[in-house]
């Protein structure tokens, strides 16, 4: 992954502006732009890098996006977007229940229990005690989101009459922190990544899950 260096001043940029840039030269900003986030921190990353990784001017991307922190939640959106994509195919296929909550499960631990995001996660704690709204749009851009798209899903499920739940926003949270575990802790105080505690994690929160919801 790339490295950026260099602060962005504390600049307000205006609204996205003029005709949206192309669908690839969008992906490719905001591939460039979770790389840098990523590995450097929102402090330590600068547009001007991310428009050379990606190719474009600086210009583009203050016009399509307004400013960095814009720029750093579409980026979290992005790196989020594998999750949502697993929750919709949840929805959608048609295997068991237990099989989509067992993918579900472990497409989150796999996600959060990345180097790279175990790095950010640790640069975006110590970042938010200076700027609480880069906090807040990681919130909105990923965790949010992603509890939102797990509602939606197990709502979905309700009303098929496979599970008995009167709080689905509830019930994705109690899931989503069964699944992490204090895995996620070790990870953030340096312990080694242990894949199959982390998939017996996910195992018994698909059981504890199934047993506390379930009809019948």
């Amino acid at each position: 992954m790339s490295t950026c260096q260099g602060m962005e001043p504390n600049q307000s940029c205006p609204p996205p502006r003029g005709r949206p840039v192309d669908p690839a030269k969008r992906e490719a900003i905001v591939t460039a732009a979770a790389q840098c986030f990523f590995d450097s921190g929102f402090a330590a990353s600068s547009i001007e890098q991310i428009a050379a990784e990606a190719g474009v001017s600086k210009v583009t991307i203050y016009n399509q996006f307004g400013d960095k922190r814009a720029l750093f939640a579409a980026a979290v959106e992005h790196e989020c977007e594998k999750i949502r994509g697993m929750l919709e195919i949840g929805q959608a296929c048609g295997g068991s229940l237990r099989d989509r909550l067992h993918a579900i499960g472990e497409t989150m631990a796999a996600f959060i229990g990345r180097p790279e995001m175990v790095r950010f996660d640790r640069r975006l704690a110590a970042e938010t005690e200076r700027d609480p709204q880069i906090g807040a749009a990681f919130l909105d851009a990923g965790p949010y989101r992603m509890k939102a798209a797990l509602s939606a899903m197990l709502e979905n499920v309700v009303s098929l009459g496979e599970l008995d739940i009167a709080d689905c926003a509830l019930a994705a949270e109690q899931f989503v922190s069964m699944c992490k575990g204090i895995g996620d802790l070790e990870r953030r105080y340096g312990q080694p990544h242990d894949p199959v505690a982390d998939a017996a994690r996910v195992d018994a929160a698909v059981n504890l899950f199934l047993r506390g919801y379930g009809r019948g």
